[in-house]
């Protein structure tokens, strides 16, 4: 309707956009991870196909089978490893298998909603020709020309392979040490480099699982560096600096963003905002 006002949503190539607008970051499977799981359920479901052969042919050589049945009974056995037990198995666990909870895979939509049972029948369907007839050659060349690792019967189902595990996440940095923190009210950090900067976060991270001579001898050099650029310099053994210096650092970085965010806010707002004041023109008699 007029005046009504438009939101754009961007939506990037890991993204999913709900049916409210709302765009949700998702990891899809890789490449080669897909792969992996394939291959795995590909090989449980030969040794299933082959333990039902060779038993098929024991009862057939004992007489109770005849041969004219062995061959359909293989065929049905076939179609029901490759078909019905794909199908049954990712319709009942939502989109899951033996090699995809290997590999930490799930099978969704590409709305991010869980895949039922007319996905899995399709995918299975299709899985027939790209993964058994060409031995998975169509599965991986598709597979290598999608953003997502999607295989024919995927795009033919509107699926995909999304990651079901996920990196544990970083832990909170640290503040300031407890014996700084009055030295960090006054603390000038403004001209430190900005390599240097990551390089003494990077430590700070990663301090607790360095051995403790080469920990100090780092911490030591870093702070050796890092003094040229910080003033003034506390009275502090180098590691307790180095965090400080790091956490000065880190939270002056963030005020600076949010002063900025908040200035561009009242810029745009400023400039979106009609102004009640404002003179109109009068047209020349």
């Amino acid at each position: 309707m007029p005046g009504a006002e438009t939101t754009i949503t961007h939506v990037h190539q890991d993204e999913i956009l709900t049916g409210e607008a709302v765009a949700l970051d998702v990891q899809p499977l890789g490449f080669f991870m897909r792969a992996l799981g394939v291959i795995i359920d590909m090989l449980a479901s030969i040794i299933v196909i082959l333990a039902f052969v060779l038993a098929t042919t024991w009862l057939g050589t004992l007489g109770l089978i005849g041969a004219d049945v062995i061959p359909i009974v293989t065929i049905v056995i076939a179609v029901l490893v490759m078909v019905v037990a794909p199908t049954t198995i990712e319709t009942a666990t939502r989109g899951r298998s033996l090699g995809r909870l290997a590999v930490g895979g799930r099978i969704v939509r590409v709305d991010g909603g869980a895949a039922g049972f007319r996905h899995a029948f399709i995918r299975a369907l299709v899985g027939v020709l790209e993964l058994w007839f060409t031995f998975g050659a169509i599965a991986a060349l598709v597979g290598a020309f999608t953003p997502r690792s999607q295989r024919l019967g995927d795009l033919l189902a509107g699926t995909y392979s999304e990651r079901t595990r996920t990196p544990a996440l970083p832990p909170a940095p640290s503040g300031v040490p407890a014996p700084l923190v009055h030295w960090a009210n006054v603390a000038d950090v403004g001209r430190l480099p900005d390599r240097l900067s990551r390089r003494i976060a990077q430590f700070t991270r990663s301090a607790d699982k360095l051995e403790a001579p080469a920990r100090s001898r780092l911490a030591t050099s870093l702070a050796h560096e890092a003094s040229e650029f910080v003033s003034p310099v506390p009275d502090a053994d180098p590691e307790t600096f180095l965090r400080a210096v790091a956490a000065v650092r880190r939270a002056r970085e963030i005020r600076a963003i949010e002063l900025e965010n908040a200035r561009v806010a009242s810029l745009v707002g400023a400039a979106t905002t009609p102004h009640s004041d404002s003179v109109p023109h009068r047209p020349p008699q």
